[in-house]
Order: structure tokens, then C-alpha cells, then sequence
């Protein structure tokens, strides 16, 4: 077995191998970096499993680790992907909840979703100047992926190019040049082999003020997470259109409205409570009290459809949705990566009453719903 191999084993084995096994620091590691600095912090971890406080273990070592020391020297030990599965082991398999309940370390952490799902799930515990922290990571990372769907949003819902009709707006992107190269054929330049432009043309781009409205009902069960961060970020997004009037509603077993605050990221997402039951025929009853123009309306209900309530309920409300004229849209997934965990059987029965089903990125949301728009 070679020296490397060896050393790898003491890691996984840890400390308590230490009279077995000895490091080999023959061959050290890059910047410096020795077996044992990784050894130290991996045990202020993992020792866990022994049941042990290991910030109360004797020892040799020079001082021992906190939370805040532990954040810093990992994030100078391992590559980012492996600080960010050490954090979320911390969090989640041990406990550690002085990583999100002291604004020291909490400042640390690196701004991802990731961090976001652990703000928003355990904001309950935070006060004070911690909260504070947490609100501005949210703030950052909302305004992140806010960022990243903006674009791709707007183009779906902005209408289309209209090829017959003129602007007289110089853009690049409305550049018309089968239209200037037909008027500006008569100044041809025969001598120098070249097209004189007397004129350019750009096409003028239609927009769809006719408003709809689209009601975003989200399920805030903790399976729902990623999805709820996405519709919060949507439903902002959304709200910045002129052809849309957005509404948004949480719901477990009660029905929140948070449309008042779809300008304000963060006090949409930090106004999700996770857990609970779940009543999605009340969510929908409320949705459906929302609608003024039926033929103008679409209801996104994001959720996995497993239903706490009477699923006959809950078909009779989306029956009468869609014998309404308005759309229903059942996403059961709503993330960048659409991989959804739902109720197929309940899928299928709002399926055959006429309602869209399906998991969606964000992306695809928005180009399915400017389909309907301009069908």
C-alpha cells in the first residue's frame, strides 16, 4: 500500500486510528497543508458520531476549533464543492445550528441556495444582527437568480417581432435587413460594385398590454423548497411586466397572500413557513375567488399534489377553474433542474379534466406561458 493510500485511510478512519496508524508527511501537501490540519477538522465534524461534544476533547493541538475558527479553515483547506457538502453535513446530519444562529459564522458562508434553503429553514432561530446577515444573503442570492431567469423570462413574455410593420426605433436587434436591402436597390452602385443605404429599416416589436392575470399558488412543504424559492423569484419577475397582474399565495393547511410583497424578494421568502399539513383544494378555492376574466387568467399551482384534504375536493375546484375559461397549470416541479416527486395519480386525474401537468424549469415556464398568451 502506498504512502498516499495509507494516509487517505487514517483520514476516513480519524484519530482514533492514530496508535494504529501514523501519517506519513513525507510527501506533504500542497501550500503547506499537513494530514493533520485536515485530520483536525475533519474530526471537529465527524467525531460527532460518537456522541462526543468535541469541542470539550483533550488533546495536544495548539487551541481548539469553534464553529466561526472550523468555517474559516475548511474554506482554506478544501476546494469549494467540498466546503459546501462539509456545511451541509454540518447542518443537516449534526445539528450544528450555531452556523446560521451566529452572525460570525454566518458571514462566512458562502451565498448559494443551498445557504438560502438553510436561512429559510431555520430562520426561527435567528434574532437580532444574525437575522440581519441572513437578510442580505437572501437578498444576494434571490437577486442572483433573479439574474439569471430575467432574460430568458422577459423574452418569452414580451410578444413577438412583427415583420410588417415599421419603427422607426434604431435598435440591433430589431435590424430589418431583407426590408432595407429591397428600398435601397435603386441606389445600387454599378461602377464600385456596392449598395448605397438611403434608408434603413427596423421592425417594430409588438407587446402584449392586453393584462392577464396570473395567480402563482405555491405549496410551502419542506419537498417543495427549491421549487418555492424559484416562484418567489418568478412571481417578482413577473410582477415587473406591464401585459401581467401577478398574484402569489403560499399554503399548507392556511392560505397566505403575498402579493403585497412581490417587489421585496426577501420578505417573500422570508415569510415562508415550511412544514405542516397540506390543503390544496383551499388554496385553489382561494385562487378562484382571484378570478375577474377567466378567458385572461392562469392559475400556477406549484406543488406535489399530495393532497391532506378530499382529492374529489380538489378535482371539483379545478373542474370548475377550467369550466371557467381560465388555465390551470400544475407544476409538480419548479427549479432549474425539474426532477419532480409527486401524486402521478392525482397528476393524471387533473390532467384528464383539462389542466397542463408537468415539471418545469423556470425557463420553460415562462415559454409555455407566452404560448398561451399569444395562441
Amino acid at each position: 500500500m502506498s504512502t498516499n493510500q495509507i494516509n487517505r485511510w487514517r483520514l476516513i478512519l480519524g484519530s482514533y486510528a492514530k496508535k494504529q496508524i501514523s501519517f506519513n508527511e513525507t510527501n506533504p501537501l500542497e501550500n503547506g497543508i499537513s494530514y493533520m490540519d485536515l485530520e483536525e477538522v475533519l474530526d471537529f465534524l465527524y467525531n460527532r458520531e460518537q456522541g462526543e461534544d468535541v469541542r470539550r476533547n483533550g488533546g495536544t493541538e495548539g487551541s481548539h476549533l469553534t464553529a466561526a475558527t472550523w468555517i474559516t479553515r475548511i474554506r482554506k483547506l478544501f476546494p469549494k464543492e467540498t466546503v459546501e457538502i462539509l456545511e451541509r453535513h454540518a447542518l443537516d446530519n449534526y445539528g450544528m445550528t450555531e452556523l446560521v444562529t451566529d452572525r460570525q459564522v454566518l458571514e462566512k458562508l458562502e451565498p448559494n441556495q443551498e445557504l438560502l434553503k438553510t436561512i429559510l429553514q431555520l430562520k426561527h432561530l435567528m434574532k437580532g444582527d444574525v437575522l440581519d446577515t441572513a437578510r442580505r444573503i437572501v437578498k444576494k442570492v434571490a437577486e442572483e437568480i433573479a439574474a439569471k431567469l430575467n432574460q430568458d423570462i422577459c423574452r418569452s413574455m414580451l410578444g413577438r417581432v412583427d415583420r410588417n410593420a415599421s419603427s422607426h426605433v434604431p435598435s440591433i436587434r430589431n435590424f430589418d435587413i431583407k426590408k432595407t436591402i429591397q428600398k435601397n436597390l435603386k441606389h445600387y452602385d454599378m461602377e464600385n460594385n456596392r449598395l448605397m443605404l438611403e434608408q434603413v429599416y427596423f421592425s417594430s416589436r409588438i407587446k402584449k398590454y392586453s393584462q392577464w392575470r396570473v395567480i402563482i399558488a405555491v405549496d410551502e412543504s419542506g419537498s417543495m423548497l427549491d421549487s418555492v424559492i424559484h416562484s418567489a423569484v418568478m412571481a417578482g419577475i413577473f410582477a415587473k411586466l406591464p401585459m401581467l397582474d401577478t398574484r402569489l399565495i403560499i399554503f399548507d393547511t392556511q392560505v397566505v397572500d403575498l402579493s403585497g410583497n412581490l417587489e421585496d424578494p426577501v420578505a417573500t421568502l422570508m415569510s415562508i413557513q415550511l412544514g405542516g399539513g397540506t390543503y390544496i383544494a383551499g388554496a385553489l378555492q382561494y385562487c378562484e375567488a382571484l378570478i375577474e376574466n377567466p378567458h385572461k387568467t392562469m392559475i400556477v399551482l406549484v406543488s406535489d399534489l399530495c393532497e391532506g384534504g378530499s382529492v374529489n375536493g380538489l378535482l371539483g375546484v379545478g373542474r370548475g377553474i377550467i369550466e371557467s375559461g381560465a388555465k390551470l397549470i400544475c407544476l409538480t416541479a419548479l427549479d432549474m433542474d425539474a426532477n419532480p416527486s409527486y401524486d402521478r395519480h392525482t397528476a393524471q386525474r387533473l390532467a384528464d379534466l383539462g389542466a397542463h401537468v408537468g415539471a418545469m424549469t423556470p425557463e420553460a415556464l415562462g415559454d409555455f406561458m407566452g404560448r398561451l398568451m399569444n395562441g
